[in-house]
This record gives C-alpha cells, sequence and structure tokens, in this order.
C-alpha cells in the first residue's frame, strides 16, 4: 500500500511543478525529485496513460500540460442527498 501512496505522492508533485511550469530538463526534474530519469520517465508515461496531457516545452525548458487539467487524488467529504442516504426509499 505503501508503494501505491508514494507513486500518487510523485504524481502530485510533479503535477505542481508543471503547473507553475518550474519542471527544468528531464535531468534537472529527476534530480530533485531524486529519482532516476528512467522513474520520471515512466511516471510520465503513467500520467499520459491517465489522460494527462503532458509535453516538454523546450522554449521554457520545463514540462507543460497542453492544455488545462485537474489532477486530484482523495477522498473527500459530499453533502448526501436524502435519496442518497436511503436509496430503499421511494
Amino acid at each position: 500500500m505503501n508503494v501505491i501512496i508514494k507513486q500518487i505522492e510523485l504524481i502530485e508533485r510533479i503535477d505542481q511543478l508543471i503547473r507553475l511550469k518550474a519542471t527544468g530538463s528531464p535531468l534537472q526534474l529527476a534530480n530533485r525529485l531524486e529519482i532516476s530519469k528512467t522513474k520520471l520517465y515512466r511516471t510520465i508515461h503513467m500520467m499520459r496513460e491517465l489522460k494527462a496531457p503532458v509535453i516538454y516545452d523546450v522554449s521554457l525548458q520545463s514540462f507543460v500540460y497542453e492544455k488545462a487539467v485537474g489532477f486530484r487524488f482523495g477522498f473527500y467529504g459530499k453533502e448526501l442527498t436524502t435519496n442518497e442516504l436511503n436509496p430503499f426509499v421511494g
């Protein structure tokens, strides 16, 4: 389970740096995250499989998103309607 959490945390950190357009080169990003360049590319590939439009912008020297996207993982509170609270009524 810890492996999954660490992977999600890594994706969240990469996402944050991409949004700031502050990843630097792939080697710089891998060094900043204290991971290998291979692991970085695997993670970027996984993000793309999850439909993240990640590209590398040579002029900015940063990974960027081609279009606006949102990434959120976790459980969040939600107000439930009466039908959701008791689906057998009605």
